[in-house]
């Protein structure tokens, strides 16, 4: 059998790039990416729209006129990660190199690439809210909970309407909280969100599904680790990074966009560096939030 690496990495990007929309508590962002418009490289563009309001009708003049102006904001991809791999010769052969490798980067990214970026776009979303003046301070208890997040969920209905479709990110510590508090099971109702190609069973408030989100990627700031300096690479929470209680979100608002490049496989006969399978994985991604649609956006930190 002859080995077709440019094959394999097609597969593997194939399957990457669904796992990640699939399992990430963040995959449902990157439906919104639609029209931005990437054409390769660092860059994005954004579209922004702006359009005139209502005007008099006049008998004789007739309708006043208005215009709507299209721009695009330029943005980079600024999260540019990736790592390197090696499986020996003598543990992998070309029958069981597919199996294996596959099996190898679907942990990977199941355990390390989705939990970071995860953390990246929550942090990101957080640190943009607190700029805009569209966050705030609460520490969590059973007994005000309700109380607290529908403040915050009728702040952004206040501004946007209630037209527009929410999601709520919650930590999965806060949300324990929701459930203990007085009349939760009552107030809150079983729904489902589609993310990807699944379907995911959740919680509703107000008819705002609940996305609960583990702690560990759910804080206001992180240390994203060189892999060099400090080998283990990965992410950690910053040293004053607090928590986020939840992210109140119009569906819409928030853009999400993570492309995998040339997943790169070279066999043990052409890896010079070591009798072994190499796999090079590089992620590029990044989250953005344009300047008109902050005001659907609303964090709420802990104290």
């Amino acid at each position: 059998m002859s080995f077709n690496s440019f094959e394999y990495a097609t597969v593997f990007m194939e399957e990457l790039d669904s796992q990640l929309l699939d399992q990430s508590t963040t995959g449902w962002m990157e439906e919104n990416a639609g029209q931005v418009q990437y054409n390769g490289g660092a860059e994005v563009k954004i579209p922004k729209m702006q359009m005139s309001g209502l005007g008099n009708y006049d008998r004789d003049g007739g309708f006043a006129k208005g215009a709507v102006t299209v721009t695009y904001e330029t943005r980079r991809l600024t999260q540019d990660r990736g790592r390197t791999f090696q499986l020996d010769a003598m543990d992998v052969d070309e029958m069981n190199f597919a199996p294996t490798a596959g099996a190898v980067m679907r942990e990977f990214q199941n355990t390390k690439v989705i939990p970071e970026i995860d953390a990246y776009r929550y942090s990101k979303i957080a640190e943009l809210a607190q700029a805009a003046g569209k966050a705030r301070t609460y520490t969590v208890e059973v007994e005000t909970i309700f109380e607290n997040l529908l403040q915050d969920m009728t702040a952004v209905r206040d501004t946007v309407g209630d037209g527009c479709e929410m999601v709520i990110a919650m930590s999965a510590k806060v949300a324990g909280k929701l459930d203990l508090a007085k009349g939760g099971s009552h107030i809150l109702e079983s729904g489902t969100f589609r993310q990807g190609s699944v379907e995911l069973k959740v919680k509703e408030l107000d008819g705002c599904p609940i996305i609960r989100v583990p702690s560990a990627r759910f804080q206001t700031k992180y240390t994203f680790l060189d892999g060099v300096e400090k080998a283990e690479g990965g992410f950690a929470a910053a040293a004053d990074a607090k928590g986020i209680n939840w992210i109140i979100m119009v569906k819409q608002a928030p853009v999400a966009i993570s492309k995998t490049d040339v997943t790169r496989i070279f066999d043990p006969m052409t890896n010079q560096n070591a009798n072994a399978w190499k796999i090079d994985y590089r992620k590029y991604h990044d989250l953005w939030i344009a300047d008109n649609s902050m005001d659907g956006v609303f964090v709420n930190v802990s104290a």
